[in-house]
Parts: structure tokens; C-alpha cells; sequence
């Protein structure tokens, strides 16, 4: 009977463990524009005693952009943001953005083109640091929507003085792909912020395998991953 009941609970604790969504550790990716590679992007994810320390990593070169990006970052369990260290350089102009949340607000220092500006923006538990062409900040964001089921979720844009602004969520229907050649579902999500949009697509376990921002003709594609084009309209018969 000891031994039923011990095997009955491992089962459970296991079919616990399966069903929890898991968190994609590291990702590398290629970015293109319009089809034609310009850079690449990766992240890592490593867990820590109060949460995650994630990383990311951008370089660009393109006619008309430079592009690198380097930042650090500490989330909560929850993915909470605690606190971000960034640097970057946009067409040889140098800059660094440091935040932390400080009560109801968000703290924001950004030094950049030899001007330093503290921007002190409203604080939303679940807010998403967003550099451009950042992995780690959507995959951030593709777990806060499945935590946060879609609702109340921000976006933090480091840009000029910095802003946050709230983040519109989307599910379209599940489409098809091969990741490392074989078949996976290539779930769909469409966040809209300030305006533009971006077409996430993720794997079963929540990791992110292609981002597209259909205004610019970017898209950030997961080494490995190819999605499968939906299927053309059969032309009606004369």
C-alpha cells in the first residue's frame, strides 16, 4: 500500500511538472530585412535564487543603420522587472540606459549624444524592457502573456526620454514549421504598441521562434527554425 500511494504521488508530481510552461534558456537568431540577412540577435536566460538574470546581444549593419545592443537585465520569479543595464551604439552614436523600479514609478536614466536625461515613468508590475530587435525582451513577453492571459501588459522603449506604453495582444490560429527539421506548431500572437505591430510566433514550450514587424520588413528568425507559409487559396473553378 506504501509503495502505491508513493508511485500514485510521483505520477502526479510528474504530470504537475509537464503541464507547467517552460522557459526557453537561450536562443540565437538571424535578422533580415525584406529577406536579405543584415545582423544577428541572440539571449540567455540563467536562474537565480530571486529569479532570472537575462542577457541579450544585437549587431546590425545595413545601408543606413548600425545597429549593436548589449543588455542585462533582473527579473523576479514572476518575470518581473527589478532591474536593466544597457549599451548600445546606433550609427556610431554611443548610448547607455540604466532602470529600476522606485516605488509607483519607473526610473529611468539614459545617457546618450553626450546628454544625460532621468525620466521617472509610471511602474506596471508586468512591463517589458523593449529595445529594438531585442530576443530576450519577446521572449519576456510572450511568458507575461501567457501569466498575465493577455491583459496588462507594458512596454518600456528606451528611446529619447524613454516612455511606456501599454502593449495590445492578439491570438491568431496555430501555424505550421520545422525546428532543427522537425515538425513543430508554431503558435501566433500579434502584439500591437503604440501603433506598430509585431507577429510573434512560439513553440509549445513558449519559447520564441519568429518575430516579424511587417512596417519595417524586419524579422528575427530562430537558427533552425522555418515557418511554413499558409496554404494559397485554390483558385474557383470557371
Amino acid at each position: 500500500m506504501p509503495y502505491t500511494f508513493f508511485a500514485s504521488l510521483m505520477l502526479a508530481t510528474l504530470a504537475l511538472v509537464s503541464a507547467t510552461p517552460l522557459i526557453a534558456q537561450s536562443g540565437s537568431f538571424d535578422v533580415s530585412q525584406h529577406g536579405h540577412a543584415v545582423g544577428t540577435a541572440s539571449f540567455q536566460l540563467s536562474s537565480q535564487a530571486a529569479g532570472f538574470d537575462s542577457t541579450s546581444s544585437v549587431s546590425i549593419k545595413m545601408d543606413g543603420l548600425e545597429y549593436a545592443l548589449s543588455k542585462t537585465e533582473q527579473l523576479d520569479k514572476a518575470d518581473h522587472l527589478q532591474r536593466v543595464l544597457l549599451s548600445g551604439t546606433v550609427n556610431g552614436s554611443a548610448a547607455n540606459v540604466v532602470g529600476k523600479p522606485d516605488g509607483p514609478q519607473f526610473l529611468l536614466n539614459i545617457s546618450a549624444n553626450g546628454h544625460s536625461s532621468t525620466s521617472r515613468l509610471d511602474a506596471h508590475a508586468a512591463a517589458v524592457f523593449l529595445p529594438d530587435f531585442d530576443p530576450g525582451a519577446l521572449e519576456t513577453l510572450l511568458v507575461l502573456a501567457v501569466t498575465q492571459n493577455n491583459r496588462d501588459i507594458w512596454a518600456i522603449i528606451p528611446k529619447q526620454a524613454g516612455s511606456i506604453q501599454p502593449v495590445e495582444l492578439a491570438t491568431y490560429a496555430d501555424e505550421q514549421g520545422t525546428l532543427e527539421g522537425k515538425p513543430i506548431v508554431a503558435h501566433h500572437l500579434v502584439a500591437t504598441i503604440a501603433g506598430a505591430r509585431t507577429d510573434l510566433f512560439s513553440g509549445p514550450d513558449n519559447q520564441l521562434l519568429q518575430a516579424e514587424l511587417p512596417q519595417q520588413g524586419f524579422a528575427l528568425v530562430r537558427k533552425g527554425f522555418v515557418l511554413t507559409p499558409p496554404k494559397k487559396p485554390v483558385a474557383p473553378a470557371e
